[in-house]
């Protein structure tokens, strides 16, 4: 993993840091302020369930809370004044024990300890590898934890005790205070105190040391350790409504967390009573939303259906026009081509040429028609004659009765070139049948 970028110092603040070194080169500071680490890692050997345990585990209490001894040394008074006065401008802090802590943990590198100091309060892990610390960490009933190592988990557990509108008990630990300890072990680990945690409310703890518990004890602004905050959804914000202060023993902290809890307990239940109203009136709203959208659905698939009806219809009558215009059309075409073949009929021969032919027609109307024709004239003459008359049928064939036969009148493959009235063996007075093709 790629190490973190360093926050780049300002032109100031680089010059205050060299003028530091130089005089750092004529004086020499013992580090009096070195103090052992405890380890108040706490097992509760007595408990049957692991899980009602909360660990207070190492806790850095490298700090010292003994006052600074006044020197006599003009150049040490100085030094220090001129130390304040850096890492004041520098980091924000005003604390002169917090101030030496953090240079001790930097072996009085200040420009490590400054440069660390600032990543520091914008959440940016270190780059100069200061001693490893575990968390604070405190188990709840639903196994959730909060505290520093979690990713923004202050806002994380506020918006748990919203949604779920319960307590919050908040614990800002300070690792420089002398009840810091006594209360982490004797306190806060009571089994009692934990089963009340656990039953009751949400818990989230960080040290006032960590970017995430500074941010917390600047908003909560609390004067002394060891301190606890409830908070809880009151008039719909986020409210405290519960400050502990200084040392106090498990009996007297249950009294009051379950003060603090039964004088505060109406506003979550009218809380709650709101939000079951408002999910109440939500769901009655979605359902009439539901209701209408599925009245909206029916009444547009009922005009979908009218429409599509309509347009049924429409194109039903829009297709009879149609049929009826071409009907018309083909009607036309057909008395065209009868008049055109009428005015191609060659003239029908005299009664007294020896070559002509006379033929009466049976039509399919029981009518008859009678025309003379010549010997030499082909065969499509006849059909064309017939199709020139206004009651012959549009398709029809023409059959001779003794022998019954049907006369090629149009071409076909068996001929192409329909034979004369001579070659179809036609006598001078022939009676033929026109039968009707059409629905054919």
């Amino acid at each position: 993993m790629a190490a973190p970028e360093e926050q780049d110092l300002t032109q100031e603040q680089t010059e205050k840091l060299l003028q530091f070194q130089k005089r750092k080169k004529k004086c020499a500071i013992s580090n009096a302020m070195d103090g052992p680490e405890d380890d108040l890692t706490h097992t509760d050997s007595d408990s049957a369930d692991s899980n009602d345990t909360i660990g207070v585990e190492e806790i850095d209490m490298s700090g010292t809370n003994s006052d600074e001894e006044e020197s006599s040394d003009e150049t040490e008074a100085e030094y220090s004044d001129m130390l304040h006065n850096i890492v004041l401008d520098l980091t924000g802090i005003e604390s002169m024990d917090q101030c030496r802590h953090t240079l001790e943990q930097h072996n009085w590198n200040i420009e490590a300890a400054v440069q660390d100091r600032l990543n520091e309060q914008e959440g940016v892990p270190s780059v100069f590898n200061p001693p490893p610390s575990r968390p604070l960490q405190v188990n709840t009933a639903d196994h959730r934890i909060y505290s520093y190592v979690v990713s923004r988990p202050q806002p994380r557990a506020l918006n748990d005790a919203k949604r779920e509108l319960r307590f919050l008990l908040v614990y800002l630990h300070g690792d420089d205070h002398q009840d810091s300890d006594e209360f982490c072990r004797n306190t806060l680990c009571a089994p009692e105190v934990i089963s009340l945690i656990n039953t009751r409310m949400l818990f989230w703890a960080c040290s006032t040391n960590k970017p995430e518990g500074y941010r917390v004890s600047q908003a909560l602004r609390e004067n002394t350790y060891p301190f606890l905050a409830m908070i809880m959804l009151k008039d719909r914000r986020m409210t405290v409504v519960g400050r502990l202060e200084g040392l106090i023993q498990p009996d007297d902290l249950i009294n009051q967390l379950t003060f603090i809890i039964d004088a505060n307990q109406t506003y979550l239940v009218s809380e709650r009573l709101e939000r079951e109203e408002r999910n109440q009136t939500q769901v009655l709203r979605q359902q009439q939303d539901e209701a209408y959208l599925a009245s909206l659905r029916a009444d547009q698939e009922k005009e979908r259906k009218k429409r599509e009806e309509r347009e049924r219809k429409r194109r039903k009558e829009e297709e009879v026009k149609q049929q009826k215009l071409a009907e018309e059309r083909r009607r036309q075409n057909l008395q065209e081509e009868k008049e055109r073949k009428l005015e191609c009929l060659p003239p029908e021969p005299s009664p007294d040429d020896p070559e002509s032919v006379k033929i009466i027609f049976k039509l399919p109307n029981d009518s008859r028609v009678e025309r003379r024709f010549h010997f030499s004239q082909s065969l499509t003459v006849i059909h064309d004659f017939l199709f020139s008359l206004k009651e012959s049928p549009e398709k029809f064939q023409i059959e001779a009765n003794f022998p019954r036969r049907v006369l090629p009148c149009v071409p076909s493959e068996e001929w192409p070139n329909p034979p004369t009235l001579q070659e179809a063996g036609l006598s001078h007075t022939e009676v033929l049948f026109v039968q009707d093709l059409t629905d054919e």
